[in-house]
């Protein structure tokens, strides 16, 4: 083997190494609450807003530094991975995803449409990921075992939150305890207009877990005009309702934290209004709040 290929091969088996520890971290902090967005072993904004938070946290320099003595311990090999095995009823769970509104309201749920969509938001990670580590995952059938990375071990359970902080600029949700200190964090979309953000102190309205959603064209401009004349159309739950599987009401009207179909798409300025997260994180927050919780939105 000449010398330029040894380069490439210990690159590559750098960047593996690297893509494995970034991956242990992710998983960690999924796993206590710090949700770094969809899991994928690459490092990010998202991973390192999750790790400041987890930092503050605890205590420690919020540097957002991957590694060095403040971060949480590596996971070992045999604990970052679990095996799972598809069932019939995983495969019973999929469905159409249609893109015209009315044919949405006429299915009794909106499902997942394929494996691959299915255990990666059971499993907190990006698609990619999971064709990664199982190649063959488009030909799976019932019995078919699948490598995941293991966010669903030991999870933390949630703390009741006393208050909730919407950061605008960063696009996060940190949640604290009564003694003001940090217990969660969660990445999240805005508003894509400005005028739609509402700065300051609003409370928990109403929570609902696997809510249906109300299709209102009024709230669609952009649709063309055959979408638009349907009229006001009830979605069934599901995760790939516009909501997710969690709704957080608020005390402004029409305005809300809740899920969304799309998770690789959070943290960018995309809602119309409300405030997206991972369907596993909205629904982790839902558990957190209560009627009455304070929500403080503020502009950095």
């Amino acid at each position: 083997m000449n010398r330029w290929a040894l380069i490439l091969l210990w690159l590559a088996m750098t960047a593996a190494h690297a893509d494995e520890a970034t991956l242990s971290l992710q998983v960690t902090l999924d796993r206590l609450g710090f949700s770094p967005g969809v899991i994928d072993g690459r490092s990010g904004p998202q991973t390192r807003a999750a790790l400041m938070a987890w930092q503050m946290a605890n205590d420690m320099p919020p540097s957002g530094e991957l590694t060095g003595p403040c971060v949480p311990a590596e996971l070992p090999a045999e604990m970052l991975y679990t095996n799972v095995v598809v069932t019939t009823n995983d495969l019973a769970q999929l469905g159409p995803f249609p893109k015209d509104w009315l044919e949405r309201a006429r299915l009794p749920r909106m499902a997942c449409e394929t494996l691959t969509e299915l255990f990666a938001e059971r499993f907190h990670c990006r698609e990619t990921l999971l064709r990664r580590l199982n190649p063959d995952l488009t030909n799976a059938t019932a019995g078919t075992i699948l490598r995941l990375p293991n966010t669903l071990s030991e999870v933390r359970l949630p703390r009741r939150a006393a208050k909730l902080r919407i950061h605008l600029v960063q696009k996060f949700i940190r949640a604290y305890d009564e003694q003001g200190r940090l217990i969660a964090h969660f990445p999240c979309s805005i508003a894509a207009r400005e005028e739609k953000r509402p700065v300051g102190t609003l409370t928990v309205a109403n929570v609902a877990l696997n809510p249906n959603y109300t299709y209102d064209p009024a709230n669609f401009p952009e649709l063309d005009a055959q979408q638009r004349g349907y009229g006001k159309l009830i979605i069934a739950p599901g995760p790939n309702n516009p909501v997710g599987t969690a709704w957080i009401g608020l005390s402004k009207p029409g305005y809300g934290i809740h899920g969304t179909p799309h998770p690789e798409e959070i943290g960018k300025t995309e809602s119309h209004g409300c405030f997206r997260l991972a369907n596993w994180n909205a629904e982790r927050l839902a558990r957190m709040v209560e009627i009455g919780t304070p929500v403080e939105v503020v502009a950095d």
